[in-house]
């Protein structure tokens, strides 16, 4: 397994020591983050996205079920498991802790046998329900992610984007005439051509936070993090020539003798006077401009 691949685990406590033991614990294994307040812990889970967070009760700038209760409340966070790790061990302290949603409870002094244990069987459910979702979020056709997929990222990419202040942009795509060519050669052919095209914009897109799924149909969407209208431009204009040179025959189409596509760029940075889908809304006003102008090329704002 390499470094990327290992599951992460985010330790919260204020004591160093414990910090130190449990990352010497599990640090062969896993790959280890670490806080010392509550507020720097949620900073760190957005950013780094553990498997587990092993959360002390007892912390100096909001105890951990405060913790708890805000992880639970963010729909980016929520489905992470939180182990509490505390020297108290009264038994309804327990109980709050798993009605704040926590998934176990480990008591100081740690016994290392039990705690390596538990985090194992803790990351070994999470593995298991991290694939059955990404199955769920994945088109059975293209291989690619599928609306849901696209609407949680977007969702994601909207809220990092307002709080770093950075650029979003978003690319809406069709392929021209589709039904034409499944009328032509077939809904075999026509499911080919969707999962060669599929294929082509996805290796298209060069940076790994850029995200592509397939929106419905013969319609595609691409998140462009950070990028701005200009570069977003350009990477459509690269994404419809990749697919003219793919060469896919399309002898009804009127624009081509090959497969093209159309495309629309929406770009925003995202402030209190716009919303998630006055962008989407921007996109596809966009490629129903590119489509009305004569189809087969990428139409934006300026700006």
């Amino acid at each position: 397994m390499t470094f990327t691949d290992q599951q992460k685990i985010l330790i919260v406590d204020d004591a160093i020591i414990n910090i130190q033991v449990l990352n010497e614990l599990l640090k062969g294994e896993y790959r280890v983050f670490f806080a010392t307040r509550g507020s720097e812990a949620l900073d760190i889970a957005t950013t780094a996205l553990p498997d587990l967070i092993m959360l002390d009760i007892m912390m100096p700038d909001m105890d951990g079920y405060d913790i708890c209760r805000k992880l639970k409340a963010d729909p980016l966070l929520k489905e992470i498991p939180v182990i509490f790790i505390t020297a108290m061990s009264q038994e309804q302290d327990e109980v709050l802790g798993l009605e704040l949603g926590a998934v176990d409870y480990i008591t100081k002094p740690f016994n290392l046998s039990l705690v390596r244990l538990r985090v194992r069987n803790q990351l070994e459910l999470k593995r298991q329900r991290d694939i059955l979702e990404r199955l769920s979020l994945m088109d059975g056709l293209t291989g690619l992610p599928n609306r849901r997929a696209f609407d949680e990222c977007f969702d994601r990419e909207w809220r990092r984007a307002w709080r770093k202040g950075w650029d979003l942009s978003l690319i809406m795509l069709d392929i021209d005439y589709f039904k034409a060519y499944n009328d032509t050669y077939g809904h075999i052919a026509g499911d080919d051509c969707l999962k060669r095209i599929g294929s082509a914009l996805a290796a298209t897109l060069g940076r790994g936070g850029d995200f592509i799924a397939r929106y419905g149909g013969e319609e595609f969407i691409c998140v462009l993090p950070n990028t701005d209208t200009a570069g977003a431009t350009a990477m459509g204009e690269k994404l419809r020539t990749m697919v003219e040179e793919l060469q896919i025959p399309h002898q009804t189409s009127p624009i081509s003798p090959s497969v093209t596509i159309s495309l629309g760029v929406a770009h925003v940075t995202p402030d209190k006077g716009v919303t998630p889908e006055s962008l989407i809304e921007q996109a596809d006003a966009m490629l129903y401009s590119a489509k009305r102008d004569g189809r087969n090329r990428v139409a934006s704002l300026p700006g």
